[in-house]
């Protein structure tokens, strides 16, 4: 967490110079039981820059691993003025995962996530994607977001036998995804 706040305040050292700027948590990601935050800097009266920051550092019940470590930087253009309505924005993402023994059972996007069930998987990501969202101005300082992105993540992973302790059944191994990138109902404060 100490890195994630570190983070934030060297962006709002670095964009002081703005006029207006946010924070802001993905309550979807808090369901989740992911921390996370977020900051967005006006550039100019029609462009932002956002950086967020997600990290889920825990071992669920049953040895459950779902820990990552993600950052995903956006250049956001907006329609009617920053920080208000309808805005695009281009997102790049990168990070760290070890995940293993979920019982989920599906594919997704040529995606097998049912291996999750007998073998983990740790390894890095990178990727880059658009995005659609709306801003909702609900006070002064307080402000709700929608978002949605898709987008191209290239992975590289190891594979092991079991979720626990198992032996290493493949090395490096390279993975293409094309899907959702970005999901979030952010609820924001104004400075």
């Amino acid at each position: 967490m100490k890195c994630l706040l570190t983070i934030l305040v060297c962006m709002m050292g670095v964009f002081g110079y703005a006029q207006k700027w946010v924070v802001k948590s993905n309550l979807l990601y808090d369901v989740t039981t992911t921390m996370n935050v977020a900051a967005e800097v006006s550039l100019s009266p029609k462009w932002t820059f956002d950086m967020s920051a997600n990290w889920n550092p825990w071992d669920f019940s049953a040895n459950k691993k779902w820990k990552q470590l993600s950052f995903q930087p956006e250049v956001r253009y907006w329609f009617c003025e920053t920080f208000n309505g309808h805005f695009v924005g281009a997102h790049l993402l990168g990070g760290i995962y070890n995940m293993g023994n979920w019982n989920t059972g599906f594919t997704f996007l040529g995606t097998d996530f049912g291996q999750l069930q007998d073998y983990r998987f740790e390894g890095w990501m990178l990727g880059a994607g658009i995005a659609y969202g709306y801003q909702w101005l609900l006070s002064r300082h307080w402000s709700l977001e929608a978002e949605i992105g898709i987008g191209y993540v290239y992975s590289r992973y190891d594979k092991y036998e079991c979720p626990h302790c198992g032996d290493l059944l493949e090395e490096n191994k390279p993975h293409n995804y094309f899907g959702p990138t970005k999901a979030a109902i952010n609820l924001i404060y104004v400075f």
